[in-house]
C-alpha cells in the first residue's frame, strides 16, 4: 500500500479543523445554556471547572512552572480566550441568536491572520490577502442580509469576543511552536482559576442545582471542550501549519455552527446560508494554494 504523505500546512490545518468541529458548537450550546443559567455564571464557572481539570492535567503531567517571559504571554492567552470572548459571546447569547452569531465571528480568520502578521510578522501573499478579505466581505454581506442592513449591539458583543479570540488563538499557536499545546492552554486556565473561582461564587444562584440534564450538559461541553478539549487540536495545528495558512480554517466554522444550529435548536437551514457555505468554503480551497512567508 502506498504511504501518502501529507504536508506540514495540510497536516496544520486538519489537525485544525478538528478543533473548529469542537468550537463551531459553542453558540447553540450556549443559547441552551443562558435558558437556565446567568451568562456571566456561564462564562466564568465553565473556566472555573476547565481550569481544575487543566491544574489535575498540569499535575499529572508535571508541567513546569512557567519562565516569566512566558507568563505574560499566558496572560495574553487568558485575556482573550479565558475572559473575553466566553463574556462577551455569552452575554449576546442572552438575545442574538447562534446562528447569526456564527457569521458574525466568521471575520476571524482576516482578524488572525492581522493579528499574526503583525505580532510574529508572518508574510502572507498578495493573493492570500485578496482571498482572505474575499471571505471576510461574504461573511459581512451574509450578516446584513440576514439583519436586514444593519449592525446592532449584539453585533458588536460579537465582534469583540471574536477579537479577543483571534489575539488569544495567536499568542497561543505561537507559543504551541516550543510547547505542548496542551499544557499552554491549561496554564493560561490555571493562572486565571483564582479570578474564575471568585466571580463563580458571586454569580451562582442556588436554584442553578435544580437546572435541567441539557443544561447542565451544556455547561459541561462548554467546561471541557470549548474551554480546553478544542484547544489541544486548535493549538496544535497553528502551531504546525503556521498562523496565517491554518485561520482560514475558520472560515467553515460559521457554517459547521449553522448546521449544529439547525440540529440542537430547530434553526432552519435556507438556500442562502447554503450558498454562502460553499462560496466561503471555495476562499479557504483557494486560500490554501496561495503563498505565506514564514519569517
Amino acid at each position: 500500500m502506498q504511504r501518502v504523505i501529507v504536508n506540514k500546512e495540510t497536516k496544520g490545518m486538519l489537525i485544525g479543523f478538528i478543533g473548529i468541529l469542537i468550537f463551531s458548537l459553542t453558540l447553540p450550546v450556549s443559547k441552551i445554556a443562558v435558558l437556565s443559567f446567568d451568562p456571566y455564571f456561564i462564562a466564568f464557572g465553565r473556566a472555573t471547572l476547565a481550569g481544575i481539570v487543566a491544574l489535575a492535567y498540569l499535575l499529572f503531567k508535571k508541567g513546569r512552572i512557567p519562565s516569566k517571559a512566558d507568563f505574560t504571554k499566558f496572560v495574553v492567552i487568558a485575556l482573550g480566550v479565558v475572559f473575553g470572548f466566553p463574556i462577551f459571546t455569552t452575554v449576546a447569547m442572552t438575545e442574538g441568536s447562534s446562528s447569526h452569531g456564527a457569521v458574525i465571528l466568521g471575520m476571524m480568520p482576516l482578524a488572525t491572520t492581522v493579528i499574526g502578521v503583525i505580532r510574529f510578522k508572518e508574510r502572507p501573499s498578495l493573493g492570500f490577502w485578496l482571498v482572505s478579505l474575499l471571505g471576510a466581505v461574504l461573511v459581512v454581506v451574509y450578516a446584513l442580509l440576514k439583519n436586514l442592513g444593519s449592525f446592532t449591539y449584539i453585533d458588536g458583543l460579537l465582534v469583540l469576543g471574536g477579537i479577543c479570540a483571534c489575539v488569544g488563538y495567536v499568542e497561543g499557536g505561537e507559543l504551541s511552536r516550543k510547547m505542548n499545546p496542551r499544557i499552554v492552554i491549561s496554564w493560561a486556565l490555571v493562572i486565571s482559576l483564582p479570578v474564575n473561582i471568585v466571580m463563580s461564587y458571586f454569580t451562582f444562584e442556588m436554584h442553578y442545582l435544580n437546572a435541567s440534564l441539557i443544561a447542565w450538559t451544556s455547561f459541561i461541553y462548554l467546561s471541557l471542550f470549548s474551554m480546553f478539549i478544542g484547544f489541544f487540536f486548535w493549538y496544535e495545528g497553528l502551531a504546525i501549519g503556521g498562523i496565517a495558512r491554518v485561520s482560514q480554517v475558520q472560515l467553515m466554522q460559521p457554517f459547521c455552527t449553522l448546521v449544529a444550529a439547525s440540529v440542537l435548536l430547530g434553526d432552519s437551514l435556507t438556500v442562502m446560508n447554503l450558498v454562502f457555505a460553499f462560496l466561503v468554503v471555495s476562499t479557504v480551497i483557494l486560500g490554501k494554494r496561495m503563498l505565506v512567508k514564514r519569517t
